[in-house]
């Protein structure tokens, strides 16, 4: 988020401590050492009349309480995919596939050790034909930027019933 807002982002990043141990799996990024505790937000201006509020939230289950709120007035989801905890993306994929807000996946690209090819994700994770899955670098401007495009995109097609509309899944 901090990529894209154009105002400074609220982020609620801590630092680890003891008690997350057993709570945050931090195997496969042996460099982390903070978690976000709540949501993030940010806030992009596409024109005059139309303002984007961004919020980001972790993808555990235990946030799963944040998102009934987050997605009131929602226009649409970005799943941020991590290839090296692709399994923490289960219980974001189906609030939104059951609450039909359209979203896509971002394959998010740390770099180029843990690049995965974009429809092994796809079969990985069982999402539709439908649904788009792209790669992007989350702290880069130009590939957020892409994603949100992505994400507008996808919103429009499902409200406009091009394609396969969410609700008829």
């Amino acid at each position: 988020m901090s990529a894209i807002s154009e105002i400074e982002p609220l982020v609620t990043e801590a630092e680890m401590t003891e008690r997350s141990i057993g709570i945050d799996d931090t195997s496969q990024v042996a460099a982390k050492t903070t978690t976000t505790v709540a949501l993030d937000f940010g806030r992009i201006t596409l024109d005059e009349s139309l303002v984007l509020y961004l919020f980001g939230t972790p993808g555990q289950d235990r946030f799963a309480f944040l998102w009934d709120d987050l997605v009131d007035g929602a226009l649409g989801a970005v799943v941020l995919v991590d290839t090296r905890r692709i399994e923490d993306c289960f219980p974001a994929l189906d609030y939104f596939e059951e609450h039909n807000i359209p979203f896509l996946l971002g394959v998010n690209v740390f770099d180029s050790v843990n690049r995965f090819d974009l429809q092994e994700v796809r079969e990985a994770l069982g999402v539709a034909d439908y649904v788009p899955v792209v790669e992007c670098d989350a702290r880069n401007r130009e590939s957020v930027k892409s994603i949100l495009v992505s994400l507008i995109e996808q919103v429009l097609a499902a409200r406009l019933g091009h394609g396969r509309a969410m609700a008829t899944r």
